[in-house]
């Protein structure tokens, strides 16, 4: 049988690929292997089960490659071209001959400098590229799929389900990246504010503000090149990605707060909320601002515990983690 390390291997060599891939570059999430060629991106999904997510089998792999291919066109047509079989014979090759060992979704590369928090970095990001953002979301989110079963699984028991998981996930990690006093205060508050906004939730789900969204919009997902490309939506759990508007937008709000963009994240807000006129969704603002910021620190927090990731990497991730959660704490105090 074929390890996942052996196909890692593999792409690393030019020989595995279709084309001349000239030098290949990976770069590693908690849940992917991303290699970079001269022209382009190959993603492979590691065979990982978090509870949320579950690629442990191969025919699981391809079906998520296939949906994200599918969810990412919405906002990025044509960065997104196909899933790829990668196939083993005597050697390991992408569309190769033999049996289907891995697959791998395939994607133009794009400008490694023009990813937006490279360019929120070096100061490169204005109030201008901020507005076409705002009206690029609030139309997106305007043309998104709703229906009963959408508004079902977007509803507030399941806001409820991803902050009990949150925590339950987080339980290792108090006093490693969030301290007891920050994990209590933000459980303690968030629980009360869900329950004495009820009716908000409710009145926001049957008014089709729950949508099929993109469920991970914040800089390190956005490429500014002739067009804007919003990239890597959510495939792996539809209960991350049908949400109010207001949850899908709050990423990118909280995003540039983490920046230290404050006034672009206000005014993003402002464009926002102009574009789409949902004057309401300030009442939620901190609530899901909150919420993105503590899932960033729980996720950069899984780093730690990965193999994979070498020590000097886990180093960075807990400082990062715990800026995530101090930024939650500091949400969650303005409920």
């Amino acid at each position: 049988m074929t390890s996942q390390d052996q196909v890692v291997e593999a792409l690393m060599k030019p020989d595995a690929y279709e084309e001349d891939p000239g030098h290949v570059e990976l770069i590693q999430t908690h849940i992917s292997f991303v290699f970079l060629t001269s022209i382009f991106v190959y993603k492979v999904k590691k065979p990982v089960n978090f509870g949320f997510l579950d690629f442990t089998t191969i025919e699981k792999r391809r079906f998520f490659c296939e949906k994200e291919l599918l969810l990412n066109r919405r906002l990025c047509g044509d960065m997104y071209i196909e899933v790829t079989p990668i196939n083993k014979a005597k050697t390991i090759k992408i569309k190769g001959e033999g049996k289907t060992v891995e697959y791998a979704l395939k994607m133009k590369r794009m400008p490694q400098d023009k990813i937006m928090t490279k360019l929120l970095e070096e100061n490169q990001v204005d109030e201008k590229l901020i507005d076409q953002l705002a009206k690029l979301i609030a139309e997106f989110h305007s043309k998104a799929e709703t229906s009963k079963t959408i508004s079902e699984v977007g509803s507030l028991a399941t806001v409820k389900k991803n902050w009990e998981e949150n925590f339950e996930q987080t339980l290792d990690y108090i006093g490693k990246t969030v301290s007891n006093s920050d994990f209590a205060l933000i459980q303690k508050r968030i629980e009360l504010f869900m329950k004495k906004n009820k009716a908000l939730f409710d009145k926001r789900t049957a008014e089709g503000k729950v949508r099929d969204c993109h469920g991970d919009i914040h800089s390190g997902n956005i490429f500014v090149t002739d067009r804007i490309y919003i990239f890597d939506a959510i495939e792996f759990n539809e209960r991350f990605r049908f949400s109010d508007v207001a949850a899908d937008m709050s990423f990118l709000a909280m995003d540039l707060d983490f920046r230290g963009k404050t006034a672009l994240s206000n005014f993003f807000v402002e464009k926002y909320v102009k574009y789409s006129g949902d004057e309401e969704l300030r009442k939620l603002l901190a609530f899901y601002k909150c919420y993105r910021a503590y899932v960033r620190g729980k996720v950069v927090g899984f780093k730690l515990n990965d193999p994979d990731v070498c020590e000097k990497e886990k180093k960075e991730a807990k400082k990062e983690a715990k800026a995530y959660f101090k930024l939650a704490a500091a949400y969650v105090k303005k409920l």
